[in-house]
């Protein structure tokens, strides 16, 4: 062998080396990069005429197992909704506060009730006590102000979702623009001859950036571009992008909803015109829109039965009663017009009475007399001392013509609707609260301020009264034992929200609420913990197949370094042997 191929194989050892000590310095940098596989410089000998010629590197590539790698994507999107989930049944569960049987210490809706409940019994003692109709007025203030705090933290939660639906989506837009540039130059390098591990990947850490987003499905093309689809098969990324388009809501009410098939208020995802809302059933955005979409408006359900019924059940026994001294007018709750149809039969008594309670004067009124409302308010024009109207929102308004009388209404055996509802619990003319679910539920506003209001008293059912007689009597407790019974009797709640049908009452009804967001928290916990353990397997398996070893890096530099030395050192003898040659070829000449 020659001086020159044997200086040739030992340059290429040289430079080989160098090359592998790079790729060996920089596997050992990137330990710690997310998503860096371990690179290998491919190295192969090179035979000229049968004899060896040294060595060259093939190629700079890394190992990085594909089923591995779409398992990871798979568990990367079921953390993501695990995690996100987790984040939010947490909060909901927050908002519903918590319960305690043995005693008082809990914040949860029930308490509240249990202590309405607790002042309503001490007001049945005295009923006519002004100090304990205010504590009973705040007690059902408290009620009300629970009701509508944790709507409202529903409602917020919910938009908090929306919002961040707007921002993942983004993301997964930056991310599937991120691919396409690296289709692009992977492309570029290969068809120059240059490593594309690097690139690969980018690639795949922007794969498993959109995974944890939403769910996806991919495969590489026969030209090296990393293709992306939805979980039915819509396009993301082919040969262009295809965005993911959404509109974040401005406000999120009880009454926002999205739908694919209707009108919506609330965005849903589309992908060139398709909605592809459907398709996307994991990663953060899946999680965000089943709790946007459903399982937060399932809470708001449940809150919204137990604010309807518990109004219904209250206003049922207010509107038996009168406050006293009785109030100057009564005004409805109920929008009807001068044509509303009347279908109602039994009587009622109208009566006017002093601040005293004392009657002024009293009509029983048959209502099968009259088909309408506007009959009814034509009779009650007719009754002295009494002006009736329907106001400009439909609310029939009853008031005393004097300001020394106020009215009191007996619904005696009035019928009305379908409900067979009394007549005054019908228009709402002496409501204790006003609610069309939880969001708005409030003591009515005249008496919140003055509690005096309460309706504690009840107007004389005698046959007949006389005028000058005590018609409503300022110890009376009737209605406010009918209050209690309202609040503790068994009733009937509907299956809403997740909820199964139930019988009890709405304490009860509270607190199997609040069990079950508490469950279903409990529930999403264990789900988000189980997701971690299978998503750290599938990532600690990758890394210790593609992952980048410390100790056999380390190893193979030192061995690197005593192969570049011994490269040098050999360049060295064959030099001095040139130089030895040279000189003797001079000596000769």
């Amino acid at each position: 062998m020659s001086l020159d191929i044997a200086r040739s194989i030992a340059v290429s050892s040289l430079m080989n080396t160098q090359v592998q000590i790079s790729v060996t310095s920089s596997n050992i940098s990137n330990a710690d990069t997310t998503g860096y596989s371990v690179k290998t410089a491919n190295q192969a000998s090179v035979a000229n005429a049968g004899t060896g010629a040294g060595t060259v590197i093939t190629g700079i590539t890394s190992t990085v197992d594909k089923l591995l790698m779409k398992s990871l994507i798979q568990a990367d999107s079921a953390l993501g909704a695990a995690d996100t989930s987790n984040n939010y049944l947490d909060q909901l569960q927050a908002l519903h506060g918590s319960t305690s049987d043995a005693d008082s210490s809990g914040t949860s809706l029930a308490n509240t009730i249990a202590a309405l409940e607790t002042a309503i019994t001490s007001l049945s003692a005295t009923s006519s006590s002004a100090a304990l109709q205010a504590n009973a007025v705040s007690a059902l203030d408290d009620v009300a102000t629970q009701l509508r705090d944790t709507s409202s933290g529903i409602q917020e939660l919910r938009g908090n979702a929306d919002q961040a639906i707007a921002s993942s989506v983004s993301d997964v837009n930056d991310q599937l623009q991120t691919i396409a540039d690296l289709n692009a130059q992977i492309k570029l390098a290969a068809a120059a001859g240059q490593s594309t591990a690097d690139l690969e990947d980018k690639r795949n850490t922007a794969a498993q950036e959109i995974a944890g987003n939403m769910n996806i499905s991919y495969f590489i093309s026969s030209s090296g571009d990393m293709q992306v689809y939805t979980a039915s098969g819509q396009a993301l990324v082919d040969s262009t992008v295809h965005e993911l388009s959404f509109t974040a809501s401005s406000a999120v009410t009880a009454s926002s909803s999205y739908s694919a098939t209707s009108s919506s208020t609330l965005s849903g995802i589309t992908v060139n015109g398709v909605d592809v809302t459907a398709q996307i059933t994991s990663g953060e955005i899946g999680a965000l829109l089943e709790l946007r979409d459903s399982e937060l408006p399932a809470a708001q359900a449940q809150l919204d039965q137990l604010a309807t019924q518990l109004a219904d059940s209250l206003n049922t026994v207010s509107n038996t009663g009168t406050s006293l001294p009785p109030p100057s007018s009564l005004t409805g709750s109920t929008a009807v017009t001068a044509d509303t149809a009347l279908d109602a039969s039994g009587t009622v008594r109208i009566a006017l009475a002093d601040q005293s309670g004392k009657l002024v004067s009293s009509t029983d009124l048959d209502l099968s007399s009259y088909a309408t409302v506007g009959d009814l308010v034509t009779a009650l024009n007719g009754i002295s001392g009494l002006s009736a109207s329907i106001d400009a929102n439909g609310h029939l308004t009853i008031a005393s013509t004097s300001s020394a009388n106020g009215v009191a209404i007996n619904e005696m055996t009035s019928s009305v609707g379908a409900d067979s509802q009394g007549l005054s619990n019908w228009l709402g003319l002496n409501d204790l609260v006003t609610a069309t679910g939880a969001s708005d539920f409030a003591v009515r506003s005249d008496i919140l301020s003055n509690s005096g209001l309460l309706q504690v008293a009840t107007l004389d059912s005698s046959a007949s009264l006389t005028a000058g007689s005590q018609v409503l009597s300022s110890g009376s407790t009737t209605v406010v034992n009918a209050l209690y019974a309202a609040l503790t009797d068994d009733i009937s709640f509907d299956a809403v929200g997740g909820l199964g049908s139930s019988t009890g009452s709405f304490a009860d009804y509270a607190s199997t609420i609040v069990s079950a967001v508490a469950a279903k928290a409990s529930a999403a916990e264990d789900t988000y913990t189980a997701k971690q353990t299978a998503q750290s397997t599938f990532a600690s398996a990758l890394a210790s197949q593609s992952g980048v070893n410390l100790d056999e890096e380390t190893a193979r530099l030192s061995t690197l370094q005593n192969q570049y030395s011994a490269a040098s050192q050999l360049i060295q003898a064959i030099n001095e042997m040139f130089s030895s040659l040279l000189d003797a070829v001079q000596s000769v000449g």
